[in-house]
């Protein structure tokens, strides 16, 4: 950060949006309808950041996607659902916001943009109250961001990468004035701006700041981009921003191991369980995924086994990251508990007693030691099937305060002149602790504060 008027710069821009994902492209297309010039600035070759690495689900209420499938839903409910799940931590006046605003993002971007969205009508993730994740065909986040880019050029907006944007500049004031990218050659160049979005995620991929803020993740896998520096974060301090709930997080503890795959939560909410080395179950998967990579990574040698069924993989084949897997032979089958002992190296006594008591509890719609309430229509059937995981930090959902508008706050809730964040660079709406996060939170706010940062930035130089 350097503090300095009246410096010249080399050409002007009046809207900069650091990062290409989905917070970044968002903001970009709505910065460009509010009528103003935009210029994106990606670190990398192409655009893809955390959000190609994701799943492509936004979280979503009162859609006609919604409607069509008879799915009843509310932005209130929704907005409840948020706050429950992290045990009311999160800003109540932003959550509103945001789950109001997601309904008519996501079908803003299918009616203007072309996005081509469907809502997940077969199961249900942890948390929501209704079926509201919405997705593009694959179910991947690659064709999501894929679909961005291609949106945002195809209106003209300038994406510049292989552009690392290394420093700010302001005034005596707060107010930014320009950026200093440097390319792959070593060579630089500055940027004059009138108003500026921080759509550069978090600070996963900074081991010092995970360790701060997030020890008990400190030596976990990290599926997240490595970009992700914390760059908005330090940014953001030095002008003397406000900071919340820096030790949030998105973690997963359903990896693919060694394959690096995601394997999707479907597994476990339709009736799959995880069990350890020693072929036992140790913990309430329900809970959710996020939470669940602490636990997985308390297990013997940080590695636990997802064991579900053909019913269930039928309804995991929609996504891409899950097809991936069986492609390249990750997913075991077998037609007894037997077998799959033997094919997956568990012990056998304790597996088949384990899925024998699991059997057990749902025919009895029992809840288990652990608190997990178990369905009698989710009985697990041959063939079976199971998956080597390990738990993951995805990405980091505290960061820099923001209002209804994404304009980034100071401690006694001013706001700076000319700044806006959006995604992992804002604090989110999952509170202080990886239990808080309700699947989709972290596309959440990159789609809907995206889309009022650039809508606000956009307005303030039109």
């Amino acid at each position: 950060m350097v503090r300095q008027s009246g410096k010249t710069f080399g050409f002007h821009v009046p809207v900069v949006i650091i990062g290409a994902g989905a917070a970044g492209l968002v903001a970009a297309l709505a910065a460009q309808e509010a009528g103003a010039e935009v210029l994106v600035l990606e670190r990398d070759p192409v655009p893809r950041g955390s959000t190609a690495l994701s799943a492509g689900l936004i979280p979503a209420a009162g859609t006609r996607w919604q409607t069509e499938a008879g799915i009843a839903d509310s932005a209130a409910q929704f907005a409840a659902d948020i706050m429950a799940k992290a045990h009311g931590e999160p800003d109540a006046t932003l959550v509103a916001r945001i789950a109001a605003e997601a309904g008519p993002a996501v079908e803003w971007l299918a009616d203007t943009h072309g996005l081509p969205f469907s809502v997940i009508s077969d199961f249900s993730y942890p948390g929501h109250s209704a079926r509201r994740m919405h997705g593009l065909p694959s179910r991947s986040g690659e064709e999501l961001v894929d679909a961005l880019r291609g949106a945002a050029e195809a209106r003209g907006i300038e994406i510049l990468c292989d552009a690392r944007v290394t420093r700010l500049h302001a005034d005596e004031n707060d107010r930014l004035l320009g950026v200093t990218l440097e390319r792959p050659d070593g060579s630089t160049e500055e940027v004059a701006l009138c108003q500026l979005v921080l759509a550069c995620n978090g600070y996963g991929g900074n081991a010092d700041l995970v360790r701060a803020h997030i020890p008990t993740l400190a030596d976990a896998l990290y599926f997240g981009h490595t970009g992700n520096q914390g760059d908005a974060l330090l940014w953001g301090e030095a002008l003397g921003a406000a900071t919340r709930h820096l030790s949030g997080h998105q973690g997963h503890g359903s990896v693919a191991h060694p394959a690096g795959i995601l394997i999707t939560w479907a597994t476990i909410t339709e009736g799959g369980v995880q069990v350890n080395a020693e072929g036992r179950r140790f913990s309430n998967e329900m809970h959710g995924y996020s939470e669940q990579a602490a636990e997985v990574l308390r297990q013997p040698n940080r590695m636990a086994w997802t064991i579900f069924d053909a019913r269930i993989a039928g309804i995991a084949r929609q996504f891409e990251d899950f097809r991936q897997a069986e492609a390249i032979g990750a997913i075991v089958t077998a037609d007894t508990p037997q077998a799959l002992a033997a094919r997956t190296g568990l012990p056998a006594e304790a597996l088949i007693s384990t899925l024998s008591d699991v059997e057990r509890l749902k025919l009895d719609g029992a809840t288990d030691t652990f608190g997990r309430a178990f369905r009698a229509d989710q009985q697990l059937s041959a063939p079976f099937h199971a998956v080597r995981v390990t738990g993951a930090l995805f990405h980091t959902q505290g960061g820099l305060v923001v209002d209804e508008h994404a304009r980034v706050l100071r401690p006694d809730g001013t706001s700076l002149p000319n700044l806006y964040a959006a995604g992992g660079a804002a604090c989110g709406v999952s509170g202080s602790q990886a239990s808080g996060y309700l699947s989709g939170n972290g596309l959440l706010t990159a789609v809907v504060l995206g889309r009022l940062a650039g809508a606000a930035a956009g307005a303030a130089v039109a």
